[in-house]
């Protein structure tokens, strides 16, 4: 079982949906923290993308020369075996921007 590594970017077949889950296969951030990625077969992930309104559950990045958006309102478990490629990984601003809305969010 390869390692998947919390922030990393991930390419997550997001089907079937229901409603106004995000849908298809997209990028997608790795929420869940590395202990728990290296004995669990689910990830714990936030969706991405590439058009959004100015909500203050969307954090804006650029990756790969291509502005995008995580999408933390629609975080979901998934199976490992979704996850089909890994891109690369946020900076530390933006896995410092991802910690303050998740908290603001979640927990304040």
């Amino acid at each position: 079982m390869e390692l998947i590594h919390q922030y990393e970017i991930v390419l997550v077949n997001l089907d079937p949906t229901i409603g106004s889950e995000i849908k298809k296969t997209r990028p997608c951030v790795v929420i869940s923290p590395n202990e728990m990625n290296k004995y669990l077969n689910t990830i714990v992930i936030a969706p991405m993308t590439s058009t959004s309104k100015s909500y203050p559950t969307r954090i804006e990045i650029n990756s790969n020369n291509k502005k995008g958006w995580i999408v933390i309102d629609q975080i979901r478990t998934i199976d490992r075996k979704r996850i089909s490629k890994v891109f690369g990984k946020l900076s530390e601003k933006e896995i410092l921007e991802v910690k303050n809305i998740m908290k603001e969010t979640f927990v304040d």
